[in-house]
């Protein structure tokens, strides 16, 4: 339940292993790493994994749509669409297929930003040749009725069997309303945003819920528990508040990227709320459950993390000085098992929003995730 500035997915945009020293190192940069264009004309790509055949699997936002109409929290109104999906690419020759179409997506429709960081399908995981994707809300449960029938599915988690059909898991937003797992620290309300999903172990799928500040498990039918809630913290309140010299605010966590590195041990990413302080995200481990521990910190809005090969991770940021500054490029880092850091493809990601390791450890992102007609996926050769 963060506060409606500290959402991930449509604020976010707008603005949104074993081994591992807990310990803030300064990251060394990688800066012959090559990058390639794998696709692009994607809407809004967000969240991804690879599944069946080798291929990758993209969540899409979409770009928001005709239907009905409420006033956005950066200013205008945003609009219900029937335009988000997952999307299959073939990294060998970047050829698209939509496996799931018409997803709700919420964007503006005005003006030069129409379409762009919308709010829809935010990841997506396999189990076998089953995939489960999360679907965001970024507002509080009961808003979904603004949109009439088109917002029953926003806050939710779905499935799709291998013969295309889809269901829903889980209600994720109404799991949101009912328990409210991060009631008590300062600055929360009821908010739910269903972010990342991790479905490697069967029965037992990973959600991340953005805006309620919890780490989920999803069962077989559907029952969902609370894992782990991360914790609000204090920041010094930035100069244009005009707070008394000294003062401090609450920031909520936002946990955004899950990924699971063995059978009991998790990794989560975190964005941070409103102000986003640069250096203040962390990587969290959770173990089976309970309160997370810190696993590196010194991180600015964290987006995704990925487990590669010999344990390395992989982090993601959607923005190098944070969201409250001007605009800068994204940033992946490599943590390798010793703790050292090393910065991947140095100033050339464009909002970047999401992170898939391949089985030879090519590392792929999708970048310029806020665009609603030129979001990509490019890749990075292992070393």
């Amino acid at each position: 339940m963060s506060e409606s500035r500290a959402r991930a997915g449509r604020d976010v945009v707008a603005s949104l292993v074993a081994g591992l020293a807990v310990a803030a190192i300064t990251a060394s940069t990688a800066a012959a790493q090559e990058l390639k264009v794998v696709t692009g004309g994607l809407a809004n790509p967000r969240g991804m994994s690879f599944g069946p055949g080798g291929h990758l699997y993209v969540a899409e936002s979409g770009r928001g749509g005709s239907g009905r109409c409420v006033s956005g929290p950066e200013g205008g109104e945003v609009c219900v669409g029937a335009t988000g999906a997952i999307t299959r690419v073939d990294v060998s020759n970047g050829r698209q297929r939509r496996i799931v179409a018409r997803l709700p997506s919420l964007a503006v429709q005005e003006g030069a930003d129409r379409g762009a960081n919308a709010t829809g399908p935010n990841d997506v995981s396999f189990n076998g040749r089953t995939a489960y994707f999360t679907i965001g809300l970024g507002a509080a449960p009961a808003a979904r009725a603004e949109f009439g029938r088109a917002g029953r599915r926003l806050g939710t988690l779905h499935r799709r069997n291998s013969g295309g059909k889809v269901v829903r898991v889980a209600d994720l937003a109404n799991y949101e309303a009912r328990r409210n797992p991060d009631a008590g620290q300062p600055g929360a309300a009821l908010d739910s945003n269903p972010y990342s999903v991790d479905a490697s172990i069967a029965g037992r799928v990973l959600v991340t819920d953005a805006g309620g500040n919890d780490l989920l498990q999803v069962g077989r039918r559907g029952r969902i528990r609370t894992l782990s809630v991360f914790p609000t913290r204090q920041t010094p309140a930035p100069p244009f508040l005009n707070l008394p010299p000294g003062a401090e605010i609450p920031y909520q966590a936002v946990p955004t990227g899950v990924v699971r590195a063995g059978a009991r041990t998790t990794y989560v990413g975190q964005l941070t709320g409103f102000p986003f302080p640069a250096g203040t995200a962390q990587l969290f481990r959770v173990r089976g459950g309970g309160d997370p521990t810190v696993k590196a910190r010194g991180f600015t809005t964290i987006v995704d993390v990925a487990v590669g090969r010999r344990g390395t991770v992989y982090v993601l940021q959607i923005s190098a000085n944070g969201l409250a500054a001007d605009p800068s490029p994204g940033k992946l880092i490599r943590i390798s098992r010793n703790g050292r850091q090393t910065e991947l493809a140095a100033g050339r990601l464009q909002q970047p929003t999401g992170l898939a390791v391949a089985p030879n450890g090519d590392v792929y992102v999708a970048n310029r995730g806020g665009s609603a007609t030129r979001g990509q996926i490019v890749r990075i050769r292992a070393r």
